[in-house]
């Protein structure tokens, strides 16, 4: 899951120069690629996709399109007989795109052949209905970032739990100690925190405003009642507000994924990367499973060159690379034998995190279950509505027009 910042479209050729932007093309030896990553991952994206073209004996065009657009973007456009020969989905996306037809059943081809070396939890990202439509890509885990520097001179250890990130605050100056994104997405762990979850998919229950999840959202609230954190006061800019606040020194600690070290780095509070400190979260298994797959256009016209392609943009050696470029986490376990991403430093710290990670249901409305969290949540942590009462309001969003089929609890 990637957090809901902008990125600019930009259009690569890989292979071809060709006119256009945004459709199959109906050239069968052309393959477009929506690639939904970041600024600074995009550019490794592009390398080992022009390395598949020339070795496979195939053209690609890569589009760079922005993730919080793409998924709107890619059904208008399927819909329509057009857009992308292959998408990189996010992970929630997968079992909306086949139960609506947009994404083709993989289940037949060599992409399938194979599976034993992924990870069973990306692996199982990939399934709608017993057949598989997506290929893993990479796979990711929320951790607690913090600054080295500012936790040595407070004379305190990253906390294990958010009892005592309260006890640790004052060293840290107070709510400077934790930035709390007010994004659906980093709600997740509070939820789970005490057993809480968004609904039950084996007794078709909705759970996001049982009491374990009350209790763990209140957690959150908590902190922020207590002056040992922070938040934005506005939703759409949270996390860009705190990865300023992070990388200003402004706030010593945040909740982020391996997706932002590249940009973390890159400020002067972690010019030195040593400085920049990983640690699992508060509270064990609390992370959800995130990250991204491919899959495949229905309709494509290129549907044979598509399937060489993410043979070849999934194998050992270009996750290895994408892991020791990027610090992004390979979804192959393979991959992690490699020199190269046994010595990254990100990948190191987030592979036993991404091991201990909280399900997400993987059913087609998995998308829709956060976006009526996302308003809850960060009215919440506002103090502008009071948490039962707010997960009240999205298990009846839920009940109503999310999973109508599911039973308040």
């Amino acid at each position: 899951m990637r957090p809901k910042v902008m990125v600019g479209a930009a259009l690569g050729l890989v292979g071809v120069l060709a006119a256009g932007c945004g459709g199959g093309g109906g050239n069968p030896g052309e393959v477009v690629f929506w690639d939904t990553s970041g600024s600074a991952e995009s550019g490794v994206f592009r390398e080992i996709a022009a390395d598949c073209a020339r070795t496979g004996g195939y053209q690609v065009r890569v589009e760079t399109v922005a993730f919080d657009q793409a998924l709107n973007n890619y059904k208008t456009a399927a819909q329509g007989g057009q857009g992308p020969d292959v998408l990189r989905s996010d992970v929630g996306w997968v079992a909306q795109l086949a139960k609506a037809g947009l994404i083709q059943d993989l289940s037949d081809t060599p992409l399938a052949a194979d599976t034993a070396d992924f990870l069973p939890a990306p692996l199982e990202s990939t399934k709608h209905e017993g057949k598989t439509y997506a290929v893993p890509q990479v796979t990711d885990a929320l951790a607690l970032f913090y600054n080295k520097a500012q936790l040595a001179r407070a004379g305190v250890q990253p906390p294990k739990s958010w009892d005592e990130l309260r006890s640790i605050a004052p060293a840290l100056g107070g709510d400077r100690a934790l930035f709390i994104n007010n994004d659906e997405y980093y709600a997740l762990p509070f939820l789970y925190a005490h057993g809480g979850d968004l609904v039950d998919t084996e007794s078709r229950t909705i759970t996001v405003n049982s009491a374990e999840s009350v209790r763990g959202v209140q957690t959150a609230k908590d902190l922020i009642d207590a002056k040992a954190a922070r938040t934005a006061l506005d939703q759409p800019n949270s996390y860009t507000t705190m990865k300023a606040a992070f990388t200003s020194g402004e706030v010593a600690m945040v909740v982020d994924g391996p997706w932002a070290v590249a940009e973390y780095t890159q400020s002067e509070q972690f010019a030195d990367p040593a400085n920049l400190g990983i640690a699992p979260l508060p509270g064990a298994g609390t992370s959800p499973v995130g990250g991204h797959d491919y899959v495949i256009r229905q309709g494509s016209d290129a549907t044979e060159a598509a399937v060489k392609f993410l043979q070849c943009m999934s194998s050992t050696e270009n996750q290895a690379k994408i892991a020791a470029e990027l610090g992004l986490l390979p979804t192959r376990q393979s991959a992690y034998d490699d020199p190269a991403v046994a010595q990254n430093p990100v990948v190191s710290a987030f592979r036993p995190l991404a091991a201990d990670t909280h399900e997400r249901p993987w059913i087609p409305e998995n998308a829709e279950l956060l976006e009526p969290l996302q308003t809850a949540y960060a009215e919440i942590l506002a103090g502008k509505k009071e948490t039962g009462a707010a997960l009240d309001e999205v298990a009846r969003t839920y009940q109503t027009s999310v999973v109508p089929g599911y039973a308040q609890r």
